[in-house]
């Protein structure tokens, strides 16, 4: 009996150490919690509500601080703008009190901005010389050579054209005797007509005749019903028979190569063309 007893207690003591009991298994389980679920010994968390401190909580991840947006940055007018405000302090600063420190500090931005435009020159002529759309010398040149062929062929061009004007329109020429300046006038536009074939209408603003024109005609209203409000004497008035259209060319003393630039524009060129 005694050796039975001994057995069974030896049996026990083996079950005890190769078998888990019920509370160590259900310790040992797994707990399956929420996320935002408390975890952690109840005695700490519920009891003693000691928080994150035993992880009874799940950390919050730490939110990162908002970043401020960046100012944008100023537009090449705005720092223009700023060059040139700091420039007029400058010199006004420099003019009103006219320190060696001032001036100095005046005259050394002064001198940069210089610089800068100098640069701009540069890359601008640059930029024309390697780019002939852009390049208005190619249109009108300005050098002399360059110059002299331009205007040889625009005077060949303006001549061709007033040869032929005389079969459309004619001149209205406003003189008077009294007038010093009509004297030195009348014999150009006379000239200028002759060469091109151009008929000349003389009128008298004053009943007094002229020896360019014996056979001019006294004024009786002619301008007014052209719609010529000016009373300038001389005056040159180109008459559109086509259109029965007047076009002042011009009013005072012109030179005779001037009066002939005037007529071929106003005939031959739009407005803007040559420019």
């Amino acid at each position: 009996m005694r050796r039975f007893i001994h057995s069974f207690a030896v049996a026990a003591i083996i079950a005890s150490a190769v078998l888990p009991s019920a509370r160590d298994t259900i310790a040992a389980a797994p707990i399956q919690a929420a996320p935002n679920a408390q975890q952690g010994d109840r005695f700490y968390c519920e009891d003693r509500r000691l928080g994150t401190w035993f992880y009874c909580e799940r950390p919050q991840p730490v939110q990162p601080e908002p970043v401020p947006p960046s100012a944008p940055a100023p537009s090449a007018a705005e720092q223009l703008e700023a060059v040139t405000t700091e420039l007029r302090e400058l010199k006004a600063r420099a003019i009103l009190d006219p320190s060696p420190e001032n001036v100095t500090a005046y005259i050394r931005f002064q001198r940069a901005q210089l610089d800068r435009a100098s640069l701009f020159g540069d890359v601008w002529q640059r930029a024309i010389w390697q780019t002939p759309e852009l390049d208005y010398t190619l249109q009108r040149p300005v050098g002399t050579v360059a110059k002299r062929q331009w205007l040889d062929t625009r005077k060949a061009e303006r001549d061709r054209a007033l040869g032929q004007l005389g079969q459309r329109y004619g001149l209205f020429y406003f003189f008077a005797q009294s007038c010093g300046a009509c004297s030195v006038m009348s014999p150009i536009v006379k000239a200028v007509a002759d060469t091109h074939g151009i008929t000349v209408r003389a009128i008298s603003t004053d009943g007094g005749p002229s020896e360019t024109f014996p056979r001019y005609t006294v004024e009786t209203n002619q301008r007014a019903a052209m719609g010529l409000t000016s009373q300038v004497t001389p005056a040159v008035v180109l008459f559109d028979s086509a259109t029965r259209t007047p076009i002042p060319i011009g009013y005072g003393v012109i030179a005779a190569d001037e009066l002939m630039d005037r007529i071929f524009a106003l005939t031959q060129r739009k407005a803007g063309s040559d420019y």
